[in-house]
């Protein structure tokens, strides 16, 4: 990265940055951008493409229905019920 692409991605992104701090975003990005390059020299012409870094296994349950409780058990502790419904206060008038 140049000074030039840098400071066109202050201004887009509206920052504002001290000389020091461009001075470190370009040694930073110098570094990766030589990294990048030192990974694109592996041959990798025999290694098979990968999805995910770790094997990856779904296990997937049967859906079963299971009714742990009824509506007049769940109901008991309520203060008011109408109908089989949980009565409450009015908040809208």
């Amino acid at each position: 990265m140049d000074i030039a692409t840098l400071k066109r991605l202050e201004k887009l992104n509206q920052l504002a940055l001290t000389e020091e701090q461009e001075k470190a975003f370009l040694e930073f990005f110098s570094k990766k951008e030589k990294e990048a390059e030192a990974l694109s020299e592996i041959d990798t012409e025999n290694v098979e493409r990968m999805v995910h870094v770790m094997p990856i296994m779904t296990v997937v349950r049967e859906d079963k229905e299971i009714k742990n409780f009824t509506r007049d058990e769940l109901q008991q502790s309520a203060p008011e019920t109408t109908d089989g419904y949980w009565q409450v206060p009015r908040l809208v008038e």
